[in-house]
């Protein structure tokens, strides 16, 4: 009788343990995402889901010089195991192709980030020389090495020239791109670009609207322009945030609340807010996601030519 007792108390301290450890509940699993935006505003919608629902959120995050590629070669490593339950995605590139992979469910499409030039105000003084178009970034109007631009293998870069691609058909979006790779001056991220255009060393650069909005916000000699903006011209790339539950994923109803909670309007309106979401009104550019998914990979067949080192 007493090593039977003696059996259901360690029973017993096991269970508190596990209590202790994991919870219980809906939540006792917690959540797993995957996500390419940036901890300073992924975090707080991460915290406030979890004040909302009890349920831990386990972030993993990419890295600045090759946003979303990273994270989506490892869901693709990890295709047969899943290790994550929700991928969150700060553009759209890399996402499209895993769905076609199986890799992840449907993608939700919400919000969205621009593409801009950052110029700095004083390195170009005279606003009658500000390119008004991404073709003169190209052309003698701009010289060479005054443009910065993220490496187009990773991040919203790629999605920019998936959508190039799109409108201009890949023939004349190779023909950009072989001008930008001897004209530009090629950097890891946007944020390096944000940084450069910011100090100075480069007088302008293509980045997005988070990053200029950071430049602009801790006071830099800095200002935005939305390029291609006229009656009949191609309008800006405006790419918007896409986050998908892992196939197989081990928790799939903590990742559909957590897919929720992130396309809330309320978590949209924050980020807006927060200055990750372009609120700007502005002639986007016109690309299907279907036609933007098949130029996706032809494009990065020539970046990849191009731009890889």
């Amino acid at each position: 009788m007493q090593n039977r007792w003696r059996r259901w108390a360690v029973a017993l301290l096991v269970c508190a343990l596990c209590l202790a450890c994991f919870g219980c509940g809906r939540g006792a699993d917690g959540v797993v995402v995957y996500t390419s935006v940036d901890e300073v505003y992924a975090r707080p919608v991460f915290e406030a889901f979890q004040r909302e629902t009890g349920i831990r959120v386990r972030a993993v995050y990419d890295l600045e010089s090759q946003k979303t590629v990273g994270l989506a070669n490892r869901l693709r490593a990890e295709k047969a195991r899943p290790q994550a339950d929700l991928f969150w995605s700060g553009e759209s590139s890399a996402i499209l192709p895993l769905e076609q992979e199986g890799v992840v469910l449907k993608a939700a499409a919400f919000g969205g980030r621009a593409r801009v030039l950052l110029i700095n105000t004083e390195r170009m003084p005279d606003r009658a020389l500000w390119p008004a178009s991404i073709f003169d970034l190209i052309s003698e109007a701009c010289a060479p090495g005054t443009v910065a631009m993220a490496n187009p293998l990773f991040g919203t870069s790629a999605t920019h020239a998936a959508a190039l691609y799109a409108a201009l058909g890949p023939e004349e979006g190779r023909a950009f791109y072989e001008a930008a790779r001897e004209r530009f001056v090629i950097l890891e991220g946007n944020g390096a670009v944000r940084d450069q255009v910011a100090a100075g060393r480069v007088p302008m650069g293509l980045t997005d609207t988070d990053d200029a909005f950071t430049a602009i916000q801790n006071g830099r000699p800095v200002e935005m322009v939305f390029l291609d903006q006229g009656e009949g011209e191609l309008g800006t790339p405006v790419m918007p945030n896409t986050a998908a539950i892992v196939a197989g994923a081990p928790h799939p109803e903590n990742a559909a609340l957590l897919l929720e909670h992130i396309t809330s309007p309320g978590t949209r309106q924050a980020l807006c807010e927060a200055g990750w979401f372009a609120l700007a009104d502005l002639r986007p550019m016109e690309v299907p996601r279907a036609q933007l998914a098949d130029s996706a990979a032809i494009a990065r067949g020539d970046m990849e030519a191009l731009f890889l080192r």
